[in-house]
């Protein structure tokens, strides 16, 4: 990657808009078991999860049963919930 200006790496803002779409396209989310389990573990429905991400309550029961996949901008945010439930709630093994 090309150093930016100034001797340093480039951030998020530096860098051209189909490279942040791609960057946002790979944000990586559980499998979809894990997705309603964790959701579940945080006494959560999947009305409330929808409301906060702004989509349809259907849309997350198709995320949780691996039927459909988050597009940007929800994939990103909804990723964001995955991960601050999953540091609430480790699996237990």
């Amino acid at each position: 990657m090309p150093i930016a200006e100034g001797g340093r790496m480039p951030n998020t803002q530096d860098l051209p808009q189909p490279v942040e779409s791609l960057l946002n396209r790979a944000v990586g989310l559980p499998d979809p078991a894990e997705r309603a389990r964790l959701r579940l573990a945080g006494n959560l429905t999947q009305a409330e999860v929808a409301e906060a991400l702004g989509v349809h309550r259907v849309q997350v029961a198709r995320w949780e049963t691996g039927r459909a996949e988050p597009r940007q901008p929800h994939r990103q945010t909804y990723a964001r919930l995955l991960h601050g439930l999953a540091t609430k709630f480790p699996q237990q093994t």
